[in-house]
Order: structure tokens, then sequence, then C-alpha cells
């Protein structure tokens, strides 16, 4: 598998454009931070991250925010990829450690 893709669920990632498609359904365009954010999460499916290490995906070590800022990212992701964000099937929140992508 190219790490230039990301297929996670029936999602796929292309890194170097920075899109999102799923087959039957048109993906907006995520802001550079969400897409970092959906293909941390996607090329582990299953695995719990932490607010803090998707910030730190995000913007690096050196950034320094609000863990609760993730939130706010989580949300708008979930608003363009989930076919119904209430209750989503990409990204799960893990209650009081973070979030994970399926692993389904």
């Amino acid at each position: 598998a190219s790490p230039d893709v990301i297929r996670a669920a029936d999602l796929t990632l292309d890194v170097p454009r920075m899109r999102v498609s799923a087959p039957n359904r048109e993906i907006p365009e995520l802001t550079p931070t969400e897409f970092v954010i959906l293909a941390a999460l996607a090329r582990s499916p299953g695995r719990v991250f932490a607010r803090a290490q998707l910030l730190d995906a995000a913007h690096g070590v050196a950034f320094e925010s609000y863990e609760r800022a993730i939130d706010a990212h989580i949300k708008n992701i979930r608003h363009k990829i989930e076919p119904n964000p209430p209750e989503p099937r990409y990204i799960l929140t893990v209650y009081g450690v973070g979030y994970k992508f399926t692993d389904r």
C-alpha cells in the first residue's frame, strides 16, 4: 500500500492532494488541519488517540492550544465525512480519552 493513499472503512484519503472520497457520495473539502487529523486517525484504525496526540499530529509539539480545540475539529470533520453526523460511524468518541477511527 502506498503511503500516499490511505484506505480505511469505505473512505480513501489521497494524501498529496488532501482529498477524501467515498463511494456514491461527495465529500466536501477538508481544511489542512482537518485532513491531518483524519489521516492520523485513519492510518491506525481502532487505536485510541488522546486529544493531545491529535493536536501534536496537527500542529506539532511546539504549538500550544487547548485540547478541546480538537473537539471542534472532530465535529467539523464528522459534518463533512459522516453520512449521519449525529450517529458517527467513522470517528468514534472514547469518553474520557479522545477519539478513534472505526476498526470495523
